[in-house]
């Protein structure tokens, strides 16, 4: 993916991408937790995409805004009458630069890595402390790395069968950089579409050392929205860090 971007995943996806992945239940669950987490203050999302996290958040009374890369992405966001209120810029998170500070900045459904590089990340975490407040947290969700699901580099699974349509993921894994290059494939009635997407996967520890290099430190850290212990059988996990000298 020699010409993959920081807008490439959206850009293609942006218009079926709440048929694909809009319907998870997990989101107003989520969005109550968030909001008590935001204090009563303003929120921002990294990688705010369609709105799947910022539309029942703001529906909780949060003061919503987001970035993302993806102009066709906040294009989608924008249509959408539930997203009036909602402060959606286009721009790659991985440099942050807003003019305000804010209570609460969250990164969900693992869309940090969509950095795809240790540099990029590093970054990402110094840009999003010098955007909280004194008493802000930075709210991370994301999967748990699990090599061992990549044979001999490669992975091939059904994401999707509907009755007019089905889903299928290509990955290739590179262990040495921590990077996973799909190409989601989606077959309807009317052809295939491809959506290409590259991530760089981190794991937990080296998330908190990030954090720890930005000022900030690990507060929380569960393996759902209902704070269920995080163990070594977590698939996923949500990080909750605040600043070190608090």
């Amino acid at each position: 993916m020699d010409n993959y971007e920081a807008a490439t995943y959206g850009d293609a996806i942006a218009g079926a991408y709440d048929r694909l992945y809009g319907g998870r239940p997990d989101a107003e669950h989520a969005a109550a937790s968030l909001s008590g987490m935001a204090a009563g203050g303003r929120a921002l999302e990294l990688g705010i995409g369609t709105g799947r996290m910022a539309i029942p958040l703001a529906a909780c009374g949060v003061e919503v805004h987001g970035i993302d890369a993806s102009e066709a992405m906040i294009r989608h966001l924008r249509g959408k009458a539930a997203a009036t209120g909602i402060h959606a810029v286009v721009g790659d998170f991985a440099d942050l630069a807003m003019d305000t500070k804010f209570e609460l900045i969250y990164a969900v459904f693992s869309s940090f890595f969509g950095l795809t590089t240790q540099e990029a990340q590093v970054t990402c975490f110094r840009r999003v402390a010098e955007h909280l407040t004194d008493a802000g947290v930075f709210v991370f969700e994301a999967f748990v790395p699990d090599p061992s699901r990549y044979a001999q580099g490669r992975y091939v699974g059904v994401t999707h069968v509907e009755e007019d349509f089905a889903g299928v993921d290509l990955s290739l894994h590179d262990i040495v950089n921590q990077t996973v290059s799909t190409q989601h494939v989606l077959m309807e009635t009317s052809g295939t579409r491809l959506f290409p997407s590259l991530i760089r996967y981190a794991w937990p520890s080296e998330l908190d050392l990030m954090a720890r290099l930005a000022g900030l430190r690990l507060r929380d850290r569960w393996s759902d929205w209902s704070r269920s212990p995080f163990t070594s059988a977590s698939r996923n996990h949500v990080s909750v860090y605040e600043r070190a000298t608090t």
